[in-house]
């Protein structure tokens, strides 16, 4: 597979509809994520860059930056489908990271944002953006 396939692939759900499903779920997920918490990481990263050291990360800094920019950027690039894969790739590392290691004490339902947030990547690191993404146009000029 070559790297822009690996980039930009994805051939989705394979119908019109499971395609227009995904793209309903890549963007609300992707808004929703890069809006409601990657927005204020952005903003003030220093609770991330805490929660990183506290975990015992090295170079929590630039660990914690890395969580406020998978988070925004990623949100923001799934939402378009562009580099959807690597996009979901940087999104559930930070997922995984945040439900089974920052809230590894926590009840369910603390956990449930991140649980979700990682089942979503891990659809568009599968499917990749599906017909109707960034990607798709990519795809579709560079065969034209």
């Amino acid at each position: 597979m070559a790297t822009r396939d690996l980039i930009f692939g994805g051939c989705g759900g394979g119908s019109k509809t499971a395609d227009a499903g995904l793209a309903i779920v890549r963007l609300l997920a992707g808004v929703a994520l890069a809006v409601n918490h990657g927005a204020a990481k952005i903003h003030d990263p220093s609770q991330v860059i805490g929660g990183a050291s506290h975990m015992g990360f090295p170079a929590p800094t630039f660990f914690g930056w890395m969580a406020a920019i998978s988070e925004f950027f990623g949100g923001i690039l799934l939402a378009l489908g562009l580099a959807t894969r690597p996009a979901a790739f940087l999104v559930c590392c930070t997922m995984a990271t945040a439900a089974f290691l920052f809230h590894s004490h926590d009840n369910f339902g603390t956990r449930e944002p991140a649980l979700l947030f990682l089942s979503i990547g891990l659809l568009f690191l599968l499917a990749g953006s599906g017909r109707y993404g960034v990607d798709a146009m990519i795809r579709r000029k560079r065969k034209s």
